[in-house]
């Protein structure tokens, strides 16, 4: 009797009172421009200890247009989640918008909920200023310049939202000269209201600058928050 009270007190005490599932679903990391997989990969660790699977996708971002990026993003997708299963995603700026540009051309046929950090969903004023200068193209590629605010852009171009969809954008910007581009309140790219989009579930503002939302720990705490309940905390 006695080692079985003792077994019981070790089993209580070794199991954390928040523990979740062993499987809490499929999320997909989709990175920025100009950026790699590796600026997730403190969001991926997050959500790897909280029971998620997480695919952390890598792109060539500066080598192709948006069209072409979303084509192979959406193969290595379906390559790498489970048939049948809801995909949630998590996407850091243009991200955002390859995957719409995904629902729009070719919808993955499990997505699940999404939140997008610092996503240009109706372009950005920086591309309208700098985007045909030379060293623009040169960091930024092709895609880069399909990210304005004129009708021709591609977040201009892109239809409605059909999802269920977070967002969150900062208002803290470590870039004053690209601030001084963008009227109102922004995150050093994206101006908090062209990060929204109509249709979407839930929007919140952080303090947070366009390079790290992604790192920083209140965000990645909404983000499990949307995921698991389909609307931000606060």
């Amino acid at each position: 009797m006695k080692s079985l009270l003792v077994l019981l007190f070790l089993m209580l005490s070794t199991t954390p009172s928040n523990s979740q599932p062993a499987d809490s679903g499929q999320v997909v990391l989709l990175h920025g421009l100009a950026r790699t997989s590796r600026s997730m990969a403190k969001l991926e660790k997050f959500l790897s200890t909280r029971g998620y699977q997480v695919i952390n996708i890598d792109y060539p971002s500066r080598k192709h247009r948006i069209a072409e990026l979303a084509e192979m993003v959406r193969q290595e997708v379906m390559a790498k989640t489970r048939n049948r299963e809801k995909v949630h995603f998590i996407t850091h700026s243009m991200g955002g918008i390859i995957l719409r540009t995904i629902q729009q051309n070719d919808p993955l046929p499990h997505l699940g909920r999404v939140v997008m950090l610092s996503p240009p969903n109706q372009g950005s004023e920086v591309v309208d200023v700098l985007g045909n200068l030379s060293l623009f193209g040169f960091i930024n590629g092709p895609a880069g310049r399909e990210i304005g605010t004129d009708e021709q852009s591609v977040p201009k171009q892109l239809g409605k939202i059909d999802f269920e969809l977070g967002v969150i954008t900062g208002d803290r910007s470590i870039n004053w000269i690209n601030s001084l581009l963008i009227p109102g309140k922004d995150d050093g790219k994206v101006s908090i209201e062209r990060a929204r989009i109509e249709g979407m579930a839930d929007f919140l503002v952080e303090h947070v600058s366009h390079p790290f939302i992604m790192k920083d720990k209140k965000v990645m705490n909404e983000c499990l928050h949307f995921l698991r309940n389909g609307y931000f905390s606060r």
